[in-house]
């Protein structure tokens, strides 16, 4: 647990957490503004797939690469949240798919996700103060 917290690993997880949670807002939001669009596709978004794989096949490490030779190593490859059709949904008749019932439940739900991730920096946060303080 130290090294993850010396490396900066549980931060960058909450991070890319808390990055996929906002985007997730964004487009539940954007939904819900064009419930009534005829046409309209509604919108998800994915990325706890891609960082469970990640903490699984890289244990506690996060990928490295650079951006330039020049570079050190160190930066974390991003796992960047993929926006994509929400494809479980039925079409209207006027073409849109967008549920609202759908849409508020899973704006609660990534609300409390979010607040909980919130929350978790603050503890790491608090521990990296802590131990940088103690004397």
């Amino acid at each position: 647990m130290a090294e993850s917290i010396l490396n900066g690993t549980t931060l960058q997880l909450i991070q890319l957490g808390l990055d996929g949670l906002s985007l997730r807002q964004q487009a539940i939001a954007h939904n819900i503004a064009n419930a009534d669009t005829p046409g309209y596709q509604a919108q998800a978004v994915t990325f706890e797939e891609a960082l469970q794989r990640q903490i699984k096949n890289g244990a506690h490490k996060l990928a490295l690469t650079t951006t330039h030779p020049a570079h050190l190593t160190g930066q974390a490859q991003p796992l960047a949240p993929q926006l994509v059709p929400r494809p479980t949904t039925t079409l209207r008749p006027d073409g849109n798919n967008v549920d609202i019932d759908l849409e508020m439940s899973q704006l609660a739900e990534t609300t409390i996700r979010y607040q909980a991730l919130t929350q978790l920096a603050a503890r790491q946060l608090a521990i990296l103060k802590a131990a940088v303080t103690e004397r």
